[in-house]
């Protein structure tokens, strides 16, 4: 049941079977999923594993954990923005917790000489050349993000062969999993600005319009810090969400 040779971490596919089960109604609404020594059992599993999964379960709002009780299944309520605390990109997210047609403009891709900020943020020299994939992301038509994603050099074979990307198909999130570089954290701000022009023309908004900024810079497991992104967000079409989990 689990794949041990897949990218995919132990715990997130303990969790998207669990989620499936509950999905079924194999595991009813209300009732008390297995046991953490049950799971461990089954699945081969460590129990810190299982926990996380268990984690993964409340913060995406399939369980309830009751103090000295356990954990129990529920019916998941609709999100309807991006969660901006968890690992998948935007196109991931949109697509999991949502019911909504997603499509992504790529407005330009290429190697540029990566600003001072990003050379700064990625642990490069100035004057690194590297990659800059610019996108716009509608939802149901509309537009409701536009995006810069920085890369360093050793990034640019794996991003010029991915057509899918290129062509606004697939996800760069994925991409850079796929490839070596699953997100093992990040440092993510948010700030209130006015649309500049250039944005605010993409976005469909008045220039000087409140959207919501976002930048984050994502490091592996090793480290390495492989993307910088900057979003310019209209949170009148997809608000950010923020899930706050208890640690017991």
């Amino acid at each position: 049941m689990i794949d041990r040779h897949s990218p995919i971490p132990f715990y997130q596919q303990l969790a998207e079977r669990l989620k499936e089960q509950i999905d079924r109604g194999e595991i009813g609404v209300g009732t008390r999923l297995p046991s953490e020594n049950r799971l461990c059992q089954e699945y081969g599993l460590s129990r810190a594993t299982v926990r996380q999964a268990f984690r993964a379960l409340e913060s995406d709002d399939y369980v309830d954990r009751i103090k000295n009780r356990g954990v129990f299944a529920k019916q998941p309520t609709e999100q309807t923005g991006w969660v901006i605390q968890n690992t998948q990109g935007f196109l991931e997210n949109a697509l999991t917790h949502q019911n909504r047609a997603v499509t992504t403009r790529v407005l330009e891709a290429g190697i540029v000489t990566l600003p001072d900020f990003v050379c700064d943020a990625l642990s490069q020299p100035r004057y690194t050349q590297g990659h800059r994939l610019v996108r716009l992301r509608l939802l149901d038509d509309t537009p409701a993000l536009y995006s810069k994603n920085f890369s360093p050099p050793a990034l640019i074979p794996i991003i010029t062969a991915a057509h899918d990307v290129l062509s606004g198909t697939a996800s760069f999130s994925s991409l850079m999993s796929s490839s070596g570089y699953r997100v093992a954290g990040a440092r993510r701000v948010v700030r209130a600005r006015g649309a500049p022009a250039e944005i605010a023309a993409q976005l469909d908004i008045v220039e000087g319009a409140p959207v919501l900024y976002v930048q984050s810079t994502s490091w592996n497991k090793r480290q390495e810090r492989f993307d910088l992104y900057e979003t310019w967000v209209r949170s009148d079409v997809v608000p950010l969400e923020v899930n706050v989990d208890s640690i017991d």
